[in-house]
């Protein structure tokens, strides 16, 4: 599904610790398509492990497992704030 707000954020701006669910997409395409099989699907929560020091890659907690993405990938995963 792609996002139609273009104020969203996106994963790419969680800080460590911070966690969010998953609310679309800012593109469709194979990526989306990989995004999604990885487990990173329209209301999965996602947490923000660390970033590298250079600030690519991502390390995130999704579905119970670690996942690594690169920066461009993250800005594609819209997301809301988990309370």
């Amino acid at each position: 599904m792609v996002a139609a707000a273009d104020n969203a954020l996106t994963l790419d701006q969680l800080k460590p610790g911070q966690r969010a669910l998953v609310r679309g997409f800012a593109a469709a395409g194979p990526l989306t398509q990989r995004l999604m099989q990885l487990g990173l699907i329209e209301g999965a929560a996602v947490e923000m492990v660390r970033k590298a020091p250079t600030g690519d890659p991502y390390e995130l907690k999704v579905l119970g497992y670690a996942l690594s993405l690169r920066r461009a990938e993250a800005q594609l995963v819209r997301i809301e704030l988990a309370p």
